[in-house]
């Protein structure tokens, strides 16, 4: 994982704005400084626009109880990011990983990276897992206020997470306010992974003060592409080590506990939803930014063949298409069917259905991810409780 490769498969999933990741280590912040050119307002290599972006575990106590929060941040350039990376080195260690963790309350850092720069984007990451998220069954808050205070005003967007989309959000009232956005890591060392989610926007000029102007009013914002939520891993509940999960009416039935160990469930996404939500399901708020859903096309050769994603098989296949067709989102999203049927005639009716939300997936649960159901006698609704095999 380094610039170049980001580049290049930033390309091939048909990516123009790419988020660097991890500016708060030392080591990749200095490639990224060699690298990268600052042009018109953003970053650039080799015609892919970057984003100067990054990920902090916040770990603390607040209102009695012990909080783990993450956060994206983004900045508009290498100065501003500088005197980030100053203010934290002072908190803890910088290097530690990817995503380093700090014992900074949410309202206090917020504090923090204002009188840096009102430019600095904090976006609440993955909002409704249950570990390590604003609001997380098991360490999160009910409400962005509730987390920063009277900072909370300068928070104007809150990300989906796999594991949920804008639909199951819209059924709070009071994140009206906030922008969804939707954005995924790669997962090193997997750069073909980026993309699985995205934000589309409309702007005319390609620079960070309009993208984040988009983020901030929805102006030239015209869609996020999203996984089915049940693709997360953490949309149903569930034990892993169990290897049981169940809906959200399952679990009341048995009160949040586990049939096999006795001990409470990990409550998933779509349990955690439906105890915040004020609307019922289906409810679409005005001025709502629109979605797509979409799997992504590695996951559906490779479903389709019945192998794992990483075989040389699916990359085979989807080297084909992207051949043909130049980039996956355009693959997704634009290409016709019967063009799609000159590569393979079965892989082109799993794009079409993709494009139109008619695949299943078995929900994920408890760190694991959920899985695609192809056969047509499974394509049911997955059974309330169940044991996963």
């Amino acid at each position: 994982m380094n610039i170049e490769t980001l580049a290049k498969n930033a390309k091939i999933k048909g990516i123009d704005i790419l988020g660097t990741g991890d500016f708060t280590h030392p080591l990749w912040l200095k490639e990224m400084k060699q690298k990268l050119v600052f042009e018109n307002g953003i970053y650039d290599f080799d015609n892919t626009k970057f984003v100067l972006s990054g990920e902090i575990s916040l770990m603390y106590s607040k209102n009695g109880k012990g909080r783990r929060v993450h956060h994206v941040l983004l900045a508009p350039d290498f100065l501003v990011v500088d005197q980030i990376n100053e203010y934290l080195g002072k908190k803890g260690r910088l290097d530690y990983d990817g995503r380093p963790i700090f014992g900074i309350d949410s309202e206090e850092f917020t504090e923090n990276m204002m009188q840096i720069s009102k430019d600095i984007e904090i976006i609440p990451a993955h909002v409704w897992t249950p570990w390590f998220a604003i609001f997380g069954s098991m360490s999160g808050f009910n409400s962005v206020e509730e987390c920063f205070g009277d900072k909370a005003k300068y928070i104007h967007a809150l990300e989906t997470g796999l594991s949920s989309d804008p639909a199951m959000n819209w059924r709070l009232s009071k994140l009206d306010k906030y922008v969804l956005v939707s954005n995924s890591d790669s997962h090193s060392p997997y750069p073909w992974r980026l993309g699985r989610e995205a934000n589309a926007f409309d702007l005319k000029n390609v620079n960070y003060k309009e993208m984040i102007d988009a983020i901030r009013t929805r102006k030239n914002f015209l869609f996020t592409i999203e996984t089915s939520p049940s693709y997360g891993k953490y949309h149903f509940d569930g034990h892993r080590s169990c290897n049981f999960s169940c809906s959200p009416e399952e679990s009341k039935k048995m009160k949040n506990i586990c049939p096999v160990c006795h001990k409470p469930l990990i409550i998933g996404v779509m349990n955690r939803v439906e105890e915040l939500a004020d609307r019922p399901d289906g409810f679409r708020p005005k001025d709502a930014v629109d979605f797509k859903t979409l799997l992504p096309l590695s996951e559906l050769i490779a479903a389709s063949f019945g192998v794992q994603a990483f075989s040389k098989k699916v990359w085979a296949m989807y080297n084909m298409f992207i051949e043909r067709f130049g980039n996956e989102f355009n693959i997704l999203l634009n290409a016709e069917k019967n063009d799609l049927k000159k590569i393979n005639e079965k892989l082109a009716d799993l794009i079409i259905r993709n494009r139109n939300g008619k695949i299943k997936v078995e929900p994920g649960f408890d760190g694991v991810y959920g899985k695609l159901v192809l056969e047509k006698e499974t394509e049911k609704q997955p059974c309330l409780g169940k044991f996963v095999k």
